[in-house]
């Protein structure tokens, strides 16, 4: 009698158990994860090296100081954003889109962060003897999370956790919706990003060494690269756009708030840089972003504003020396200038597409600087002053306000560059109002066609020409505002900053830089652009010498991975990311409840 086996058919044979990265039983994961967080953070009340000279102060133990704070952070979001995976009621709401790759993400930028500080202790300082017993274990601490997230399962059968990632960096599995909250809820979550955002911004341009802007930017990329991936900043997109008023409202508030968190005037002037520079961004934005014009010139209007305040204003060293026009006057005179010399530009050469239309812009942004530079009454007319410029520009002086002197508001002392950074919160202000109602009216409308296709847009009835001579007039005419307070800021008006490229802003690569890392043809992408890309040179003096260099190996990798820029332009977004736009995702509100269809399923 012999003993016969059976096999169990294909269909009933059990399913493997899935398996992350990592060989360990997904069940030691989240809880990897969670205990890694919270040792992370904790490691940070215990002493890294012994010695004063690293700066930061990290030879205390019982508090964090320093590049701790950073590890600090990181850790609690690691804990957190496991804790949401153990769906707890009361942090479900910070994975919407039910999915592990913010936990690589976070548990990378607290990996990242406090390696980063280790190794920099031990190059700086000399070797690992600097480091305490302390810093061992913080680095201990920071891998054990990254292990965890390794170890998670992957989301999809077949994929594993990385392929998962970079599947969702262009668009998270679920697109939640907001619409199912409370007004008062909303506005509430949105006066909770303004003030968030405007704690974070504060800190990255108070870092006072180039170690902790450094850790400040590995933490700020990973966490908002895990609050993209969870889909929470879908979920706030869509609260910003259904309560566009008000979010505006809140981030000026914001702005206007940053000079009463500083004690010290310094970053007040890197804050009214940026948003001059972000200004002048937001203007090219309409003639590369809206009608898709490439002018590799245009800081020349930036100079043409400044140059016509500086000589309008009161300085000895003006060809006009008696003539001082209050602020108002000088701001229109300057932008009316740039107008006048953006019209005079364009008629000639708008007419030109594509390459030839920047080649020719260039060479205008060329001539202007060259211009100015022998207009000294020798090599040319007497007018600017030649290489020297226009120096001892006097401070404005607006209804009896001084703005080169220190003024107490509610208990707050604001010096000069503070009063000139809310001066130009209000032009920024004027300048978005101009920008969003040019989009949204019919010229508008007629840009966005005309970059599409030029040839189309023409044939249903569209003056091309007219319709780019208005985006290169607008555009001239909001650097040249910038232009009038940018010279009383800086005291002169020289003419090298105004070329296309250098070590330092403003110059025409920079201006497009920002506006192209930022996201063309939205409001907030040239800001951000100009931010970053002020802030990167400021605080970073090593790529000072090298920023078109990192400007470049920047643009290049965006090109790769986002070419839409960091704050994307919805219509741009489809255009380069082809995610069947079809299918309709499943949606959920603020609540984590199913969002009420119009059938009422």
């Amino acid at each position: 009698m012999t003993e016969t086996t059976t096999t169990p058919p294909a269909d009933q044979a059990p399913a493997p158990t899935a398996r992350g990265l990592v060989p360990l039983p997904p069940a030691t994961a989240l809880p990897l994860l969670l205990a890694g967080g919270i040792a992370t953070a904790a490691s940070t009340f215990l002493a890294w090296t012994w010695t004063a000279d690293f700066p930061g102060d990290l030879t205390v133990s019982g508090y964090p100081g320093g590049l701790q704070w950073l590890t600090f952070t990181a850790g609690l979001l690691t804990a957190l954003f496991a804790l949401s995976a153990y769906h707890l009621r009361g942090l479900r709401w910070l994975t919407p889109a039910r999915n592990h790759a913010p936990l690589l993400l976070v548990a990378i930028g607290g990996f990242g962060t406090t390696w980063y500080t280790i190794l920099a202790i031990t190059i700086k300082l000399g070797g690992l003897a600097n480091l305490e017993p302390g810093g061992y274990i913080a680095a201990a601490a920071s891998l054990i999370p990254l292990i965890g997230a390794l170890a998670l399962p992957a989301d999809h059968q077949g994929d594993n956790l990385v392929t998962a990632l970079k599947a969702r960096i262009a668009k998270p599995d679920r697109i939640p919706t907001a619409q199912a909250t409370t007004p008062w809820v909303q506005r509430a979550a949105i006066t909770a990003i303004a003030v968030v955002g405007l704690i974070v911004f504060t800190y990255g341009i108070d870092t006072e060494y180039g170690e902790l802007f450094i850790g400040y930017l590995i933490v700020v990329v990973f966490t908002i690269w895990a609050l993209h991936t969870a889909g929470l900043l879908d979920r706030f997109s869509q609260l910003l756009a259904s309560n566009r008023s008000f979010a505006l409202a809140m981030g000026f508030l914001a702005a206007i708030a940053f000079p009463f968190t500083q004690t010290d005037d310094h970053y007040a002037n890197i804050g009214v840089n940026i948003l001059i520079f972000g200004t002048v961004a937001l203007g090219l934005n309409i003639v590369v972003g809206l009608a898709g014009l490439l002018d590799l010139g245009y800081v020349a209007f930036l100079g043409v504003g400044a140059y016509t305040a500086a000589l309008v204003s009161g300085s000895e060293f003006s060809k006009f020396s008696g003539v001082q026009f209050p602020f108002w006057a000088a701001a229109l005179t300057g932008a009316a200038a740039s107008l006048i010399f953006g019209v005079l530009i364009g008629a000639p050469t708008l007419r030109l597409r594509g390459d030839y239309l920047a080649i020719v812009t260039l060479g205008f942004g060329e001539i202007f600087r060259i211009a100015v530079n022998n207009m000294d009454g020798d090599s040319g007319p007497d007018i600017t002053n030649g290489p020297n410029g226009i120096p001892s520009i006097p401070d404005l002086s607006f209804f009896g306000f001084n703005f080169g002197d220190p003024h107490n508001v509610a208990g707050f002392t604001l010096g000069r560059f503070a009063n000139y950074y809310l001066l130009m919160v209000l032009i920024m202000a004027l300048v978005v109002l101009v920008y969003t109602r040019a989009a949204d009216s019919r010229i508008g409308r007629s840009w966005i066609a005309i970059r599409e296709d030029e040839t189309a847009a023409t044939a249903m009835g569209i003056n091309g020409f007219r319709v780019k001579l208005v985006a290169f007039a607008l555009g001239a005419s909001l650097a040249g505002l910038a232009g009038t307070v940018s010279a009383h800021v800086t005291y002169s008006v020289v003419p090298n900053p105004y070329q296309f490229a250098g070590s330092t802003p403003p110059n025409s690569a920079f201006l497009l830089a920002a506006v192209v890392l930022g996201g063309m043809g939205t409001v907030a992408g040239p800001l951000l652009g100009a931010a970053l890309l002020y802030l990167l040179p400021e605080k970073l003096v090593f790529l000072q010498d090298k920023s078109l260099l990192a400007f470049g190996i920047a643009l290049i990798l965006l090109m790769r991975f986002r070419p839409e820029g960091i704050i994307a332009n919805r219509r741009r977004q489809l255009e380069f990311h082809e995610t069947g736009q079809l299918d309709v995702p499943d949606t959920t509100t603020l609540t984590d409840e199913p969002a009420v269809t119009k059938a009422g399923t």
